[in-house]
């Protein structure tokens, strides 16, 4: 269920809020064209995603079963590791997105941060359980999904360290419309899959419903 809420989150702030306010930007500095290059960031932003997934996939929930029934131990450790690496190198992003959602308004940057929070823990378990069931040992367990969960903050520095530079109303509209797009890329490429293996019935659409209530409520009081 938390998968579904953090996904509800992420769909309905990158239409809502984020695509939204970078179109505005974009139009109040470039004109008519502004609409044109907000999507065109958009559409960017799931392209880069997409790439990045292509190059570092982590299928994660196929790779444990799999080889928790089949695989030797040390085989069992090395899946983890391998786990620990793609969903790093997946997490980095995230880390940019809730920058930037921050820099638009903190209210935005914490919601980004709990539906982020939110999927966040079946990735650890993901990690944890096949290098616990190789070592027996919870200091490694803990230590690689700790250390793929530092992807994002390292993320956030990055983004401060080239955005806020050359920091502009042009850049913030494409920042916020590209981030828009990686956002719906992971919610619709990542969680809406990993939740419907979870369960075949109606509760990822319930939950997702209820995130976007929740969430809609939310923006409009702080609205």
């Amino acid at each position: 269920m938390q998968g579904d809420l953090g996904t509800a989150v992420m769909i309905l702030v990158s239409f809502v809020s984020l695509l939204r306010t970078g179109i505005e930007s974009l139009e109040a500095a470039s004109g008519h064209y502004g609409f044109l290059y907000a999507h065109a960031a958009f559409v960017g932003g799931i392209l880069v995603f997409l790439l990045l997934d292509l190059v570092v996939p982590h299928h994660y929930e196929e790779d444990h079963h799999a080889h928790a029934k089949h695989a030797h131990e040390n085989r069992l450790e090395r899946t983890g590791l391998l786990t620990a690496l793609g969903i790093g190198l997946h997490n980095f992003p995230e880390g940019i997105i809730t920058f930037v959602g921050t820099l638009h308004d903190v209210h935005l940057g914490v919601a980004l941060a709990v539906a982020i929070a939110l999927h966040n823990i079946p990735e650890g378990l993901a990690i944890s359980a096949p290098v616990y069931a190789a070592t027996k040992s919870r200091g490694k367990a803990f230590f690689w999904s700790f250390l793929s969960g530092l992807a994002e903050p390292v993320g956030a520095l990055l983004a401060a360290a080239v955005l806020m530079p050359l920091m502009t109303q042009v850049v913030m509209g494409m920042a916020l419309a590209a981030v828009a797009g990686v956002m719906v890329a992971i919610s619709l490429d990542e969680l809406i899959p990993a939740a419907n293996a979870l369960d075949d019935g109606h509760l990822p659409i319930l939950g997702i419903t209820l995130g976007v209530l929740v969430m809609a409520f939310s923006l409009w009081i702080l609205h």
